[in-house]
């Protein structure tokens, strides 16, 4: 059974199917001698398949871990601004993970992390049509109607972003604890909504992403999902 070079290297977990793609258009993938220049390729996986003439690493199980990522990381393995990342403060005897989608300097919370390229990208997909939770804390009047009508989605910058669900949790003056759910998880989307209704993001953490929760998990801790409930959640997708 052949497969697309590009998802078998996103299976070795050494980046995602679209930078596979990338890597493969800028001709830096051979397979037996001769460069690939379509990510179209397809392979059985018993080639000599080199990235910029290094051996991919061996494809292991899929494996998911959940991490509370704290405040000041970037979700990037190189950063041209020398920040701290996400990949360099992980624990001690972690295998090399790529992240679900990202969690921006600023938030904190559950962060996906995974050794496969495959399932970080179908993680990802819109059509999977999973939620992500987040508690927020907010300065300024937290008015219940202009919140509600977030619930509509909404045009900023002429970008338009769906639905999202808030409830006030709390409220304290000009303070407010917010819960929000998202379907789509645009980038720097809930700090760019509560902009457009005149409240300033003070805090914002993730709570859960999907069917994975954060739970207890303390900053900078990682935990495994075990390999059977791996399975019960994404069937499938693995």
């Amino acid at each position: 059974m052949t497969e697309r070079i590009a998802k078998f290297i996103a299976r070795s977990g050494v980046c995602s199917r679209r930078a596979a793609e990338e890597l493969i258009k800028q001709q830096r993938v051979t397979v037996d001698g001769k460069v690939i220049e379509s990510p179209a390729f397809n392979v059985e996986g018993t080639e000599k398949i080199l990235l910029d003439g290094e051996k991919l690493p061996e494809i292991e199980n899929t494996r998911l871990w959940l991490y509370y990522k704290p405040v000041g990381l970037v979700t990037t393995h190189k950063d041209t601004d020398d920040r701290p990342t996400v990949f360099d403060n992980l624990p001690v005897g972690m295998p090399r993970v790529i992240s679900v989608g990202r969690l921006d300097l600023n938030s904190e919370g559950l962060l996906l992390l995974t050794n496969s390229g495959e399932l970080s990208r179908k993680l990802e997909l819109p059509s999977n049509g999973w939620s992500r939770r987040y508690k927020v804390r907010v300065h300024g009047f937290a008015d219940k109607k202009k919140l509600a009508d977030l619930s509509k989605g909404a045009l900023i910058d002429g970008v338009q972003y769906g639905p999202a669900k808030i409830e006030i949790e709390s409220q304290n003056g000009s303070n407010s604890w917010l819960l929000v759910t998202l379907t789509e998880g645009k980038n720097r989307e809930i700090r760019k909504l509560m902009k457009s209704i005149g409240l300033e993001v003070a805090r914002l953490i993730r709570l859960s992403y999907g069917p994975f929760q954060l739970g207890n998990l303390k900053k900078g801790e990682v935990r495994e999902v075990p390999q059977k409930v791996l399975k019960e959640q994404l069937g499938n997708k693995i």
